[in-house]
Formats: structure tokens, sequence, C-alpha cells
């Protein structure tokens, strides 16, 4: 069956809506590119356009700088950020023609597709749009989608992007459509980025015939805090590489503050962000929802902009208490050289004074052995041992050959050891 034929839910929903509300003003009609296109020239079966033949054209902005129409843009973020609800407070705007956070007015509003996995649009999705203000006529939640006996099955959006075009046709065309999550757009793996890019392809193609832009939401790989913002995206890196745009929020630990600013754009500058908060709201029925308030602008790159709200993992006595099991492991099977507790310290990412502290807290110590006192002697670190073999290892550095190397377990902390010299590296 062809995909005009299959019954549209939307259609007869934007049916319904017309007759019982008929003083919704119309929108007019999507203008799909259909541009003339350049005359090709096939050299050596190589089809050729020269650039003078191509027609340029300006982005269409839904906001201009944030939201492109006719482009794929990645809404990432850590959990508890309101992703959800931020990008509904964008959409409500999108309905009304209102303005965005940064004050600037939305550039031709229209309708809004919603598609989740997650959320229920009674419950959830409907009341966080009425909190925002949204105009809900122009709202459309994507479910379900008939197959070829007629009987409707969950809409995939890994499989049935396509059959929204004769929905969106129906009602008059869509200035935004929300995929929440993103990965439910891919069948595949999402870590691979031939999969990715397969699955996101519907979504752009989408977006380009008509004029609509699509935006969608994910998470920041655990971990990645301090890490390029483009690249915290979760999955393959193909998310970010697709998208034209990929927006990021971030939200300040004990606090309500939270932030969204552009990691990536390849359409217009990237940097720059807002602030917002998510405050309960209680609607005229009673039911109790959230919304988004957006606060002041942010200057400044997207890694700074999330560095000054994310908590960093630098609190002392947790990274003192890594520290001491990094050293207590590089240490245990025997003594090792200066140079390399250095070199591993560096790779695992402990600062030098964190690894000093350490040190003395689990009591390893830092000796010389090798030829002399002199220059040709060694600096190495181990494990604390026992006062009454102490004497024995201090006169002769080599007393642990490979046959008593059981004495070095159960080591303990000498009782005070002279100051350690500074050892070179």
């Amino acid at each position: 069956m062809q995909v005009g034929q299959r019954p549209s839910l939307l259609a007869q929903a934007q049916a319904q809506l017309d007759a019982t509300m008929p003083d919704l003003p119309p929108l007019p009609p999507v203008e799909a590119y259909a541009e003339a296109q350049p005359s090709r020239t096939r050299v050596g079966g190589v089809s050729l356009v020269r650039a003078s033949d191509v027609v340029e054209r300006p982005i269409h902005w839904l906001w201009p700088g944030w939201l492109a129409r006719g482009k794929l843009i990645i809404l990432a973020g850590a959990a508890g950020t309101g992703k959800t609800t931020l990008a509904l407070g964008l959409a409500a705007t999108v309905t009304t023609g209102g303005r965005w956070p940064d004050g600037l007015q939305c550039s031709g509003g229209g309708n809004v597709l919603v598609w989740s996995s997650e959320d229920d649009p009674a419950d959830t999705l409907k009341p966080r749009l009425m909190a925002c203000g949204a105009d809900v006529r122009r709202i459309y939640f994507v479910q379900g989608v008939a197959d070829e006996n007629g009987e409707i099955l969950p809409f995939d959006p890994a499989r049935d992007i396509p059959t929204l075009n004769a929905a969106v046709t129906a009602i008059g065309g869509a200035s935004l459509l929300l995929v929440d999550p993103i990965v439910s757009a891919v069948a595949g793996d999402m870590h691979r980025a031939n999969d990715v890019r397969r699955g996101l392809q519907a979504l752009v193609d989408f977006a380009e015939a008509y004029d609509c832009a699509v935006l969608g939401i994910t998470h920041f790989a655990k971990g990645s805090a301090g890490s390029s913002p483009q690249e915290r995206v979760i999955g393959s890196q193909a998310f970010g590489a697709l998208a034209r745009m990929v927006l990021v929020a971030a939200k300040q630990e004990d606090s309500e503050t939270r932030v969204l600013a552009r990691a990536k754009s390849n359409i217009s500058m990237d940097d720059g962000g807002v602030s917002y908060t998510i405050l309960p709201h209680t609607l005229d029925s009673g039911i109790e929802t959230t919304r988004v308030l957006w606060g002041d602008r942010i200057d400044g790159s997207a890694r700074d902009i999330l560095g000054q709200v994310e908590t960093q993992p630098t609190d002392e006595t947790t990274e003192q208490e890594d520290a001491e099991e990094f050293l207590r492991g590089l240490l245990a099977d025997g003594p090792v050289a200066s140079k390399q507790v250095k070199a591993d310290a560096d790779g695992a990412g402990f600062a030098w004074a964190t690894i000093r502290r350490a040190q003395k807290a689990i009591g390893a110590e830092a000796y010389r052995a090798g030829e002399g006192i002199g220059s040709k002697a060694s600096w190495f670190w181990r494990l604390g041992v026992k006062p009454e073999i102490a004497k024995v290892l201090i006169e002769s550095p080599k007393v642990l050959t490979e046959k008593r190397e059981h004495l070095r377990e159960g080591m303990s902390i000498l009782g005070e050891s002279a100051p350690m010299a500074e050892e070179a590296f």
C-alpha cells in the first residue's frame, strides 16, 4: 500500500479540530524546496554542477542562530536538566509566534509535531505545554501508524518517519518536530556510525522536504563532564556530526540554575547561551506540572558555560582517596621507579600534589637504590615496611630478591622517617 493511501490519524484529528474550532487562524501551506535544479554535466561518469548554476538560498530560522528550519538539531544534557520541558517551552513559542529566550521574535511560527516514547501526552506533555502558554491547537502528538491491513501500530521513528508525509501535508505543514529520544530513530547500534547515519537520514530528508526544524533529544554519556560538549553526546559521534547544530544543557548541583548553550553549529555562531530554571506550575484545572522560565543570556563557549555550573570531581578528600587506592595498587607488587610513578599518575589524571599527600597517607616511602648515594643512584617508591627489616632494606636495597618477595607482604608504615629529598624527574 502506498503511503498516501494509509489512513492518517493526524488528518482525522485536524478535521475534528476544524469542525469544533472554526476560529483557528489558518496556516499558510508549506512551501517545500522546489527550486529549479541546476543543470548537470556528466564527465567520465561523474556528475558535475557548476557553482554559477547553483541558486543560493538563506537559512530559514525559527529561532535565529539556534533553531533552523529544514535542519536536524540535537539537544543533549545530563539527567535532571529538564531537556523535555525545555524543548516543550521552545515548542510553545513556535505555536504562538512569540519571543525566544534572547528576546528575538519567532520567525514564522506554526504547527509542532511531538513524538515521545517516555512521557504520556495526557498527564505530562500537554500540561507542560499549557503551562508554557502553548497554543495546543497547533500541537500534534504522533502516536500510531496504520499497517497494510489498516490496523494502528505504535509509531516507530526508526521505521515510520516517511509515513508522516501525508499527515504533515494534511495539517498544513509543520515548523518543528520533536523526537524524544533521538536514539529511537536508529534501528541498529547507536554506537555504530553507519547505523546512526542510516537511521537519521530519514529525519534529515523530512526536515529538508518540509522546511521543518527537527529537534532530537538525547543524553550525555556518563562520566563525560569536562569533555568537549559535542563529544559528550551519548552513542556514536555521528549524532553530533550529522546534526547541523548541537545544543547542550546542564544543571548546577544543589541549585535550580540551568544553562542552555550552543556546542556546535555549521550554520551560525557556536558560542553563547541562556540560563533557565524549571518551576512547578498548577493549571486552572488543578493539575500540577512544570514549566521552563528563561533567564539571562550568557557569553562564552559551551565548554566554559557548562563548566561554570557542573560540579567537577574536585573534592579533595575523594580525590585523595582515589589517589591512595591508585598508589596501593601501583606499589602492591614491589618498588616502582619514581619516574614511573609520576608518569602513571599523570596518565591517570592525578595532580602530583595529590599523589604526594596520598603517599604520606598510606606510608609509602621514597628511597634511593643503585651504586652508592651519588648521581648514579635512582629513586624508587615502595609501601612502608616493618621496623625490624627496615635496617636491612636501607643497608642493602637489593636484599629483597625474587626468592624473598614475600617479605613485602604485610609491610606497614615506618615509625618516623627522615625527610625525603626531592626526587628529580
